[in-house]
């Protein structure tokens, strides 16, 4: 029986499901990414400055009483 069952018998050959085009446009997700990265690089390096700043001026003292608080409200 032609043309009956897994499609095996039928001289039709199956067609891709998807098959991409070259004229289609590249898309900009790359660059949106590359953005991203660099305004999350930047503000980390501004929080890690801000810290920097803070512990030149008040010193370990602060930094290590707020670490210290911080453990004994979770215990």
């Amino acid at each position: 029986m032609p043309g009956v069952g897994l499609g095996l018998i039928s001289g039709t050959m199956s067609q891709p499901v998807f098959a991409p085009s070259s004229d289609a446009a590249p898309s900009n997700g790359g660059r949106a990414v590359l953005v991203l990265a660099w305004v999350g690089g930047g503000l980390g390096v501004a929080i890690l400055l801000g810290a920097l700043a803070l512990w030149f001026h008040y010193g370990t003292a602060v930094f290590f009483e707020m670490i210290a608080s911080g453990i004994s409200a979770c215990l």
